[in-house]
């Protein structure tokens, strides 16, 4: 496509794991001497893991390549195994067959061909690519081949290559036997920003056929920022800016392309989200039912997503994996959030409601006092109101004895106006009301 434009005589950004192109940077160096060292001391198992996409499969394949002709290797990539299974590919990629044979055959046939190839002399090397996806009962398996030795040394090197969450995996406490025999352990980190530029101008130089392009600093520390120096994610940006570039007929990569480069990728979804280093969560559950259900000729992004619809299948024996830990402890978590929130809400109904009763209780008092009249007090009258008769006649008529006896009852007064003084008529006004007979009340004290 761009080879020619850019005078390449292959695309120097593949994602095939050529050992051609593998930069040595520190960490690679680094991985490939523990690699050669466990090799030639014959020092049982050989861990190396890195994250997604950081050149395990390229250091691998280098690593093979380095190998002399004393060395017979079996290699495993499909891991999606039960032990038996296992067992039987290591078996047909040695050239050996196990059709029609039981387990106990074949573990005879196995050992048999391992005394043969050391009393000839070579090393037969067993590596499995993507060992994270191993069950336990596959872990184990692997444990029980490496007892396979002599007096002097063992007939099986093995080497696990695998993603970081193979480490936690072989903390467990059922793989401790498996753990002492680890003797050589490697970590893969990313690039740092330095090595993210040497590699890239490295791979072009490989690739070119004259003056080799080179990617300014500016871009590589781009492409370092978004890749965060996984070399798988380097590749994808930089090929991809090489595309661009020949799309657009420009002979040289700066910074605004590159950043044309990346939001295209970011918005097609091609770099997916950042990755972490430090994932420990495998596509695969340790739970050998699990595991087995799963791997029945399914491909490890589909077991990925099958996983949550495989796990009530196992049974209730089986023992629970780390994430179905953590999700019950979150499952329990919301419960008793739940519960305490009802708790409150409940106590709050209740306030509440005594509120509303003690609100209605001083309503009912309250409407109560205002239904019943007002009292007035009651107060004798002066003697002239109560001496005052409205007989027809003067002098009044003689009073019973019986009512005199009883107590006088004196009206109460409506108001306070009998006890104001009233003005008094004159002596002919009076002395006509008497002749007259009016009901006018007569005082000794006005004749």
């Amino acid at each position: 496509m761009y080879e020619r434009f850019y005078r390449l005589r292959e695309r120097p950004f593949a994602l095939t794991p050529d050992p051609d192109y593998l930069y040595p940077s520190r960490v690679h160096k680094e991985a490939l001497s523990y690699l050669r060292y466990g090799i030639e001391s014959h020092a049982g198992f050989v861990v190396i893991t890195g994250a997604i996409g950081s050149g395990k499969t390229t250091l691998l394949q280098t690593m093979l390549r380095g190998l002399d002709g004393q060395t017979t290797v079996a290699r495993v990539m499909n891991t999606l195994l039960d032990p038996r299974e296992l067992l039987e590919s290591a078996m047909i990629d040695l050239g050996l067959d196990p059709a029609g044979k039981s387990k106990p055959a074949m573990l005879k046939t196995f050992g048999e061909f391992l005394v043969n190839e050391r009393g000839a002399g070579r090393l037969v090397l067993l590596v499995i690519d993507e060992a994270q996806n191993l069950t336990l009962p596959a872990l184990e398996e692997i444990r029980m081949l490496s007892n396979l030795e002599t007096e002097k040394s063992k007939l099986l090197q093995i080497i696990l290559i695998g993603q970081p969450d193979l480490r936690d995996k072989l903390d467990r406490p059922e793989l401790e036997q498996l753990r002492q025999r680890i003797t050589v352990s490697y970590h893969l980190e990313p690039l740092d920003a330095d090595e993210t530029s040497h590699y890239i101008n490295h791979r072009l130089a490989l690739a070119s056929t004259g003056a080799p392009l080179s990617f300014p600093r500016q871009v590589t520390d781009r492409i370092f920022d978004r890749s965060g120096g996984v070399p798988r994610l380097i590749n994808v940006i930089a090929d991809a800016t090489l595309v661009f570039g020949y799309g657009e007929e420009r002979s040289e990569i700066d910074g605004t392309l590159i950043e044309e480069v990346i939001t295209d990728l970011d918005a097609t979804g091609v770099l997916g989200p950042r990755s972490n280093p430090n994932r420990r969560d495998s596509v695969v559950p340790a739970d050998p039912a699990v595991a087995a259900a799963m791997a029945a000729g399914r491909e490890t992004m589909q077991a990925a997503a099958m996983r949550a619809d495989t796990m009530p299948m196992a049974p209730a024996a089986s023992r629970p994996t780390a994430e179905d830990l953590k999700l019950a402890k979150e499952l329990a978590d919301r419960e008793q959030e739940l519960r305490q929130r009802e708790a409150d809400m409940a106590s709050r109904e209740r306030e509440l409601a005594e509120q509303r009763r003690v609100l209605a209780d001083q309503y009912r008092l309250l409407n109560n006092a205002r239904q019943q009249p007002a009292v007035q007090p009651q107060a004798a009258q002066p003697a002239a109101v109560v001496a005052a008769a409205p007989a027809a006649s003067w002098p009044p008529a003689a009073v019973p004895a019986k009512a005199a006896a009883r107590p006088r009852v004196y009206a109460a007064s409506p108001s306070f106006d009998v006890y104001q003084p009233k003005r008094r008529s004159g002596f002919w006004r009076r002395f006509k009301n008497t002749l007259l007979g009016t009901p006018e009340a007569v005082l000794e004290d006005s004749l």
